[in-house]
């Protein structure tokens, strides 16, 4: 996904107002980690404070809900990629762009996307880390570390496997396809509304299978 927001900004202009500054667009990331460093204090001086006044739980938020929530917030990266995307585009339409790199419209319009995604971290990551070190046995605590790292890996994989898929499947008919070299001809808006409609179901399938937990194994 991060590598699809970079690629989506080196279509972008990266120049800082009037300068002759460049800002390269993987560099956008830090407005990511810049989101965790903001919301991890809000999250712990105001949500769980309020959150604990409406749910009585000492953590405002059980792991599962915290999880959760993260993956309600990250559909709206998605969201915003997708619209951003779409307005790209009619500018790349409406003026014929379409051999021209970059396309006139700031790159700094991606830095709600980076803001929701880390958001999003604070939330799901730190869950999972709680939740896989804290749910488990005494004797299983590096395993549960271990286990939350190999499910990233396994996201590395699987959003590897679901781009060569997309790119396989809408380029079969000879045309340009969702994610061309050329992204001025692509759909990537479609990616990123087929990646919010995945994270919805996936939601649903966490939530359905969140209430079969029962506790800690011991």
């Amino acid at each position: 996904m991060d590598n699809l927001f970079v690629l989506q900004g080196s279509f972008m202009d990266t120049q800082v107002g009037k300068t002759s500054f460049k800002i390269p667009p993987a560099s956008l990331g830090t407005f990511g980690t810049l989101s965790v460093i903001f919301w991890v204090p809000v999250y712990d001086q105001i949500i769980v404070p309020l959150a604990r006044k409406l749910t009585g739980h000492p953590n405002g938020l059980t792991q599962l809900q915290r999880i959760g929530t993260g993956h309600f917030i990250s559909i709206f990266s998605m969201l915003s990629a997708g619209i951003l995307e779409v307005i790209r585009l009619e500018i790349v339409k409406r003026h014929g762009y379409y051999e021209i790199k970059p396309v006139p419209i700031p790159i700094f319009w991606q830095v709600p996307q980076f803001l929701i995604i880390g958001c999003a971290e604070v939330f799901t990551l730190v869950g999972q880390m709680e939740f896989f070190y804290e749910q488990v046995p005494g004797s299983m605590k590096s395993l549960g570390s271990a286990l939350r790292l190999t499910t990233i890996a396994l996201g590395n994989y699987t959003s590897s496997l679901l781009v060569s898929i997309v790119i396989k499947v809408t380029t079969e008919d000879g045309g340009p396809g969702w994610i061309p070299d050329n992204l001025n001809y692509g759909q990537l808006q479609n990616f990123f509304w087929l990646l919010a409609a995945l994270s919805g179901v996936n939601l649903a399938i966490f939530v359905v299978v969140a209430k079969w937990h029962t506790g800690p194994l011991g």
